[in-house]
């Protein structure tokens, strides 16, 4: 199915932002501007840059138009409903290391579909609360044909669309179905100096599977949360 305009606008601007082209703080292109150079209205414009302000992307300034937002956001593992943005579930984020491939755990190369001994590409971030402490320790891992295809995902930096903004612009592929499972257990030693906390720690696990509409796993993501700050609630309809 095409992409509507402001879709596409919006797709171009991610890809000019991630590019490089805009960096955090700068200025992007004027509603003007953006009118003449797509042949589009303002309304349609204007629904681009919210596509991107939801995004947690971009930020308003009263009468200077919009910025690259200074402190991309990211989620903690799970909970990728269609119609949940990073904004509303996003928080600042330090990412931690620089992403490498190696051999994932058993559990997350089953999720991924490898094959014994395959590498993925291993991306860690800490997920932070409003005062800055740590709330969540998650570990992302994408599988080889995704990494191959999406080359950023290797740099330290945040990718400020959203790495599954960015993974689906590169790979064309989009993210159909999500899989969440919880469980909970004792922290390891390295979780618990990442999160700040003393052993023993209970903590809930969050395992996060993406897939394309083939079914093929494009990310896993582990996210590791003190049992004390883990917290899910769901509102849904009941037949009566």
């Amino acid at each position: 199915m095409p992409m509507l305009k402001y879709e596409q606008i919006a797709d171009s601007l991610r890809h000019r932002i991630t590019e490089g082209e805009f960096g955090p703080g700068d200025l992007l292109p004027s509603g003007r501007d953006l009118c003449e150079q797509w042949g589009v209205s303002r309304a349609t414009v204007n629904k681009a840059f919210d596509v991107l302000r939801a995004d947690g992307a971009i930020v308003a300034h009263q009468g200077l138009g919009f910025r690259v937002t200074e402190m991309p956001l990211a989620r903690s593992a799970g909970g990728r409903r269609s119609d949940a943005t990073r904004l509303s579930g996003g928080r600042p984020f330090r990412r931690l290391g620089k992403p490498v491939r190696e051999v994932p755990p058993a559990h997350v190369a089953d999720a991924l579909g490898l094959h014994p001994g395959e590498t993925a590409l291993r991306r860690d971030r800490l997920v932070l609360l409003a005062d800055g402490s740590p709330l969540s320790l998650v570990t992302a891992w994408f599988p080889p044909d995704v990494a191959d295809r999406c080359p950023k995902l290797a740099q330290a930096k945040p990718i400020v669309e959203g790495a599954t903004h960015y993974v689906t612009r590169q790979t064309s592929r989009s993210p159909l179905q999500g899989t969440d499972v919880t469980t909970v257990r004792l922290a390891r030693e390295v979780e618990a100096e990442v999160l700040g906390r003393d052993l023993p720690l209970a903590v809930a696990v969050d395992l996060h599977v993406a897939r394309d509409k083939t079914g093929n796993a494009l990310v896993c993501e582990e996210g590791v949360t003190p049992s004390d700050l883990w917290e899910r609630v769901d509102n849904y309809p009941m037949a009566t």
